[in-house]
């Protein structure tokens, strides 16, 4: 990844909250013949597994990725968060010297580790509980495991398998117009507020009131 010095993102923490956020990840895994098997999966991360964390998720048997998993497998993971076109009329500069030109402002984090599956019943439930809780948390009624009959419920686990991915790298790149004055951050920020306020905040946390 091209990874200008200002935009990237060193503080684990940061790194960690964007992955909980925005936890649908894209994994990519080389096969035998050098071509590429990728995937989009939501993730759970336990950070305090292992020296950086673990990601764990579950994918269909069916899935290719499943044939390359008899042995754990090098694995990148890509998570990306708020992301939002820039125009440079956004720019108070622009309107003076016209010296600016159109960018996109994006924020993601980039993960490496060894992703393998795990064959375990007990585990796999508790992989789909903890995914289950995280999202289910703000729903109006929370729906669990237990709502569905059983019967039904093993049929499914029959289906699927969990996978874990031991965390040995983490890179974060946040684009967010660091590159820029502050009045030209905050003319973008304000220019944002309405169409993706989402990046609006992540200018404006690099950008804080002196």
């Amino acid at each position: 990844m091209y990874l200008p010095e200002h935009f990237k993102e060193e503080n684990p923490q940061a790194l960690r909250e964007l992955m909980q956020r925005f936890p649908l990840a894209a994994i990519i895994a080389a096969k035998d013949d050098g071509e590429l098997e990728v995937n989009h999966i939501p993730l759970a991360l336990e950070a305090s597994a292992g020296g950086l964390g673990v990601l764990r998720g579950h994918i269909a048997k069916a899935n290719p990725l499943a044939a390359l998993l008899a042995q754990p497998q090098p694995a990148y993971v890509i998570f990306q968060a708020d992301q939002a076109y820039v125009s440079p009329s956004g720019y108070p500069s622009k309107q003076a010297d016209h010296r600016a030109v159109p960018t996109w402002n994006y924020r993601a984090v980039h993960v490496k580790g060894l992703l393998k599956v795990i064959e375990d019943e007990k585990h796999l439930r508790g992989v789909l509980a903890r995914l289950t809780r995280q999202h289910e948390a703000q729903q109006p009624v929370p729906w669990k495991m237990g709502d569905a009959p059983e019967d039904f419920i093993r049929d499914q686990l029959s289906k699927i398998a969990a996978i874990e991915i031991e965390i040995t790298s983490m890179t974060g790149k946040f684009k967010v117009s660091q590159n820029r004055t502050k009045p030209d951050a905050e003319g973008v920020a304000k220019a944002l507020e309405q169409s993706c306020p989402e990046m609006s905040q992540s200018i404006r946390r690099h950008f804080p009131e002196q």
